[in-house]
């Protein structure tokens, strides 16, 4: 597969000595989230393909622009994947563009984010060079860890061509139990089954009905099925699923309630054992408990203190106006620090203006 890394820097050295800005796009996946971005398009699409590979050490090395379908496809082959459950929105959604929306699915409280599996990476600064940050190895780990400050970072500190990542076995096995309760029951029972020593990985709310998923050693999942599934009976029979579709529909928000359309869609990110605001909307409670999604109207100052309010914070994930600021606003100390951030990587501030914050 193509390594395009020298044209990239190329590109980059021109716009910086031509004073343009540049705009990175990958499979365009995820092209909705964060602030409209102008600048010229820069494309690491091209850039792609699996540079190394080890089962037994449970490490994938990966350049930006590679699929995570093909990814996962060389992984499922030797019965791994990528623990986080990056959300796939169609086949052209790539490992890098995960990293820099620090993107992950269902089981991101019980199994890690993206930042917690990453390793290192390859990464090309405001100056044109072409920098090493991290290792391929799980113990290689020294000074300070510069590539997690790329998870989240919307491409605002550099274009990223290298991703190394660790891999996890599949589980053996996996069941899911759903039954009709109240969002706010469904918070307490969440929050109460995810302090039991079971093998719980993932638990959602939506369209009245608790969704819980079991996964691991076949004989604790199926105990622990039979055993909750005698407790919540109370709003309902519990029905016991397997291989249920529910998870990777919910992963790569092909539910009905993430189609587009006018209203815009509020992503909290809150202490799971809040109390769930009484805000009028649409909600759809993830991570059990810890994230929250909200459709309906609103302003972001509005949001921003619901969340406050419930330990969090809140971003315009979907529709609205993406001109404005779409992202919870970070303290003052951390404004500094991100600016000096940018000026270190990128002392022109050529890489995705605005894109993050309408000030980096």
């Amino acid at each position: 597969m193509p390594d395009i890394s020298q044209q990239l820097q190329e590109q980059v050295r021109c716009a910086r000595t031509e004073g343009k800005k540049l705009r990175i796009v990958g499979g365009g996946s995820k092209d909705f989230i964060g602030r409209s971005s102008s600048g010229t398009s820069l494309n690491i699409g091209e850039h792609k393909g699996i540079v190394n590979y080890q089962p037994v050490e449970l490490v994938l090395t990966a350049r930006a622009g590679t699929p995570l379908k093909e990814i996962e496809a060389v992984l499922d082959k030797q019965n791994q994947m990528l623990a986080f459950e990056p959300p796939c929105f169609n086949d052209t959604a790539t490992i890098g563009g995960t990293l820099a929306c620090n993107l992950s699915g269902p089981g991101r409280p019980w199994n890690g984010s993206v930042r917690d599996h990453l390793l290192g990476i390859r990464l090309i600064d405001g100056n044109g060079e072409h920098l090493r940050f991290g290792g391929q190895v799980m113990k290689n780990v020294a000074g300070y860890d510069t590539s997690r400050l790329m998870a989240g970072a919307m491409g605002s500190l550099g274009i990223v061509t290298e991703v190394s990542i660790k891999v996890m076995p599949k589980p053996a096995h996996s069941l899911t139990l759903v039954v009709a309760m109240g969002i706010d029951r469904a918070i307490q029972v969440m929050n109460q089954r995810g302090r039991e020593p079971k093998p719980l990985t993932a638990a959602c709310w939506f369209d009245g009905r608790l969704y819980l998923r079991l996964a691991g050693v076949r004989s604790a999942v199926e105990s622990t099925a039979q055993l909750w599934a005698g407790d919540e009976t109370e709003t309902g029979t519990c029905e016991i699923i397997e291989n249920s579709d529910f998870w990777s529909e919910l992963r790569d928000q092909r539910l009905n309630y993430f189609s587009e359309s006018e209203t815009p869609i509020w992503r909290f990110s809150v202490n799971p054992t809040a109390d769930q605001p009484a805000v009028d909307g649409d909600w759809l409670i993830d991570w059990g408990g810890a994230q929250r999604w909200l459709r309906g109207p609103g302003e972001l100052a509005d949001m921003e203190v619901l969340a406050a309010k419930a330990g969090g914070q809140v971003s315009l994930y979907r529709g609205g106006v993406r001109t404005g600021e779409v992202f919870h606003g970070p303290a003052k100390a951390l404004v500094g620090i991100q600016q000096r951030m940018k000026k270190a990587f990128d002392p022109d501030a050529i890489f995705n203006p605005g894109r993050l914050y309408s000030w980096l």
